[in-house]
């Protein structure tokens, strides 16, 4: 690898996440947007990428977390996007939930960062508003799961998995589930996500000295991590699924699994048969540039390759939260693997863009794309390519 192309390219990132560090409607400090074709910042990535950024501007960390729980309603709804200072129309997004990594965890590693226990406990109050808001309003069959109104609710845009289906909530409303179709859906990531959020509020709680709170998030926790098993797992493909409303599994293996995986919801030896049935499996997502957004052996998977296609591209939102959970399950070889695929894919790019695909490393989609910038630096820094050892 080209050491001196590594820290061109590394340079190049920092100054597009610079670039991309703007205001944003009715909220004072800059914050990272996602940039490329998404002028504003986005619940379901913005906290995550903001975190990885805060290694080198730690105020960014905290911005892209309180710029959501400034905006949030009095009801506990967290907006899904905060568009730029300029936009006039519709600059507070309300019409998805559009979460994946959950807040309450990134805001935890933002308090750990910061060290700032006033962030803990603002961000502490904000999330379980959120969590409430989520109980009250995405739980419309009595699971206990969380459920998906429509196809940008989980930030699949384009995807097979909700095919057919809308898009977004009626009239901006992300409390009102669409009648088309056998919506709703009980959705093992989006409850995975509560979920992953339970546990780090219950450390927040342990954190702030609300003990009592704390083994309450505890035991809500472990209630839905065994209900998302129960609703959403298909023994005999060993794979999430959605559940419609008829009870029926939908079954299109994507990318869904991953995030299922990403808040630690299995133990050990459940996911040592799904890691390698499905991760691990060349035919599935283990292609040469993984991960791809839904198995490449899957019959629903999009070939063509189309822009922004959460139908087979392999996703830099997907790898960047890979690390999440190989390390968690002792996968740190295959991890090393991953990472050093999307750098070499990076270098032999013009730009940083937002999807590849999962065969030939070829990026498409959205010039400027923050994701694969924060992507870049992070898998450069864990492999340590521009450590002194190698640098000299």
């Amino acid at each position: 690898m080209d050491i001196h192309l590594v820290k061109k390219k590394y340079r190049d990132a920092l100054s597009g996440l610079t670039q991309n560090t703007r205001r944003v409607f009715d909220y004072e400090q800059p914050v990272l947007i996602e940039g490329g074709n998404y002028p504003g910042i986005w619940l379901e990535c913005g906290p995550l990428e903001g975190l990885i950024y805060g290694k080198f501007v730690p105020s960014i960390a905290k911005a892209n977390h309180e710029v959501f729980f400034h905006h949030q309603r009095e009801d506990g709804y967290l907006p899904y996007r905060v568009s730029l200072e300029n936009e006039t129309h519709s600059p507070i997004g309300s019409s998805q939930i559009q979460m994946v990594v959950p807040i309450a965890r990134t805001a935890l590693e933002t308090a750990d960062l910061t060290a700032d226990e006033a962030f803990l406990s603002n961000a502490y109050k904000a999330c379980v508003r959120w969590d409430r808001w989520l109980a009250k309003h995405r739980d419309t069959r009595g699971t206990g799961l969380c459920e998906a109104f429509c196809e940008f609710d989980t930030g699949h845009d384009n995807s097979p998995r909700f095919a057919g289906l809308p898009k977004k909530c009626p009239d901006n409303d992300a409390s009102i589930c669409p009648k088309e179709g056998n919506l709703p859906f009980l959705a093992p990531d989006l409850s995975a996500s509560v979920y992953g959020g339970r546990i780090a509020l219950a450390e927040m709680a342990m954190r702030l000295g609300r003990r009592h709170d704390a083994e309450m998030w505890l035991e809500s926790s472990e209630i839905l991590r065994q209900r998302i098993i129960r609703y959403c797992y298909h023994p005999e493909d060993e794979y999430f699924y959605d559940v419609d409303a008829n009870n029926n599994f939908v079954r299109i293996r994507s990318d869904v699994l991953t995030r299922v995986l990403s808040e630690n919801v299995v133990d050990q030896p459940m996911f040592e048969r799904i890691y390698a049935r499905h991760i691990r499996n060349p035919e599935s997502f283990w292609t040469p540039y993984p991960l791809p957004s839904v198995a490449a052996d899957d019959p629903a998977f999009v070939r063509e390759m189309p822009q922004n296609s959460w139908g087979g591209a392999t996703q830099a939102l997907t790898a960047l939260r890979a690390p999440r959970w190989f390390e968690y399950y002792g996968k740190t070889t295959d991890l090393e693997h991953l990472m050093r695929r999307w750098v070499t894919a990076i270098l032999r790019a013009s730009g940083f863009m937002q999807q590849m695909d999962p065969w030939s490393g070829e990026f498409s989609t959205s010039e400027g794309y923050s994701p694969t910038m924060c992507l870049f630096i992070d898998f450069v820094d864990r492999l340590g390519i521009l450590s002194d050892e190698n640098t000299g």
